[in-house]
């Protein structure tokens, strides 16, 4: 059906007109891969928080040392088998299995941080292999979401379940904080406690989300490879893929902007994990709002305004040579709200130019895409800190960005063949 032969028969009532961001019609499935989200992000973030302030401010590694481990974390976490899991979920017809044992990989990852101690190469080498878990499991657990969301609620489904992932980013840097104020050095402490998080995740991965997914009537259950090649040669999804490398490729990670506020007169390394917290505080505000909003106004707005405000983020780290709390916060709340309008956003924008059969192989492609760029923008803002100083690091991300929005909102619209992004 083409999209005015829809219009019109919704003006003489024929076709119910379309419900956006009605969160008591999302699916069950989608509020329990959240909650796993919530359990296995409060273990990540655990981790995740605790790293910037142990390698730089504990271990005084360099910041092109730690921009390489931020690489690998951040980055090459979805780069690395991101589309292998993409194209075994669908080749399979098996999501739940992929995802699983992306999972198993990064829990049982946690215990070898406690005997990788300060050695700058295990502690690279067991994140290395934490983030492929990650790498595997995403883009089947998105899959599955999509496939149990309805066309018109994808941005709201996706939206739900970043919001639920982010309570739980804001919950791991908090327990974090709280071990380490009262234990400065109990990072093995903190590692622990992460495990048992994840594994929590695990059960409920394995007891609440079913092993099928749904698919359209006649669609066989297990794509063939030649289908799924011709998928991904879609010009739409090539468009998104494009823009997920383009702008996450000027994107500065979270823990440079946090090492930065701290660099320039922010609060000491025990209070580090605190940024993490403000974040996902903004982040879990703002998710469900932005992605109602996106599938009532359209996705691709809500995405420019999501990196606009990693814009306005890069002027307020230019012109703030000293840091107070207010400038803090300000930082803080936009790159919650730079996270709440892109992350499910892109995913919601990508699922819905996608056939049943090639969901995760497609999901993986963009974020695949993303995770390359991640992993580029920090070994270069790494290197860039180090050799020309932050200030000529942001400023030069601050113009790449600038450039690759611009670049990306064109592709992406030129991509387009009559359907809504």
């Amino acid at each position: 059906m083409y999209r005015l032969d829809f219009l019109e028969q919704l003006k003489l009532r024929l076709v119910p007109p379309p419900r956006a961001g009605r969160v008591r019609d999302v699916s069950s499935v989608v509020w329990h891969l959240g909650f796993i989200s919530l359990l296995t992000d409060v273990s990540a973030e655990m981790v995740n928080s605790a790293l910037p302030g142990y390698l730089v401010l504990y271990l005084h590694l360099s910041p092109l040392e730690y921009g390489a481990i931020d690489g690998v974390y951040n980055g090459l976490a979805v780069a690395l088998l991101s589309l292998a899991a993409g194209f075994a979920a669908d080749r399979s017809g098996r999501p739940k299995r992929i995802a699983l044992a992306g999972y198993g990989l990064s829990t049982l990852c946690k215990p070898l941080l406690l005997v990788a101690g300060a050695a700058w190469g295990w502690i690279l080498a067991v994140v290395w292999i934490d983030r492929t878990g990650k790498s595997i499991r995403t883009a089947p657990r998105d899959a599955i979401l999509s496939l149990n969301a309805s066309p018109s609620l994808m941005a709201t489904a996706f939206a739900l379940h970043r919001g639920l992932d982010a309570f739980g980013s804001l919950l791991g840097p908090l327990i974090t904080f709280l071990v380490l104020f009262h234990l400065p050095t109990g990072y093995k402490l903190v590692w622990i406690v992460s495990f048992g998080f994840a594994l929590h995740g695990i059960v409920v991965l394995m007891f609440r989300i079913p092993a099928d997914v749904p698919r359209s009537a006649g669609e066989a259950p297990r794509a063939t490879w030649r289908e799924l090649w011709r998928g991904c040669a879609d010009r739409r999804l090539v468009a998104l893929a494009a823009a997920a490398l383009l702008l996450s490729a000027m994107t500065i990670s979270d823990g440079f902007v946090y090492l930065l506020l701290q660099k320039q007169g922010g609060p000491g390394a025990v209070y580090f994990p605190l940024f993490y917290v403000g974040t996902a505080c903004a982040y879990v505000l703002l998710s469900l709002p932005a992605g109602r909003i996106a599938d009532r106004i359209g996705r691709l707005p809500v995405l420019v305004g999501g990196y606009a405000a990693l814009g306005l983020l890069y002027l307020l780290l230019l012109r703030s040579s000293t840091v107070g709390l207010g400038t803090v916060a300000a930082a803080l709340a936009l790159l919650g709200l730079y996270y709440a309008a892109t992350e499910g956003v892109l995913t919601a924008m990508t699922s819905v130019v996608l056939p049943t059969f090639n969901r995760a192989t497609g999901i993986a492609l963009v974020g695949t895409m993303a995770g390359v760029g991640k992993l580029l923008a920090s070994l270069a803002f790494g290197w860039m800190w180090e050799r020309q100083g932050t200030a000529a690091a942001v400023g030069a991300f601050g113009a790449g960005l600038a450039a690759a929005l611009l670049a990306s909102v064109l592709l992406v619209r030129a991509s387009r063949t009559g359907a809504s992004a």
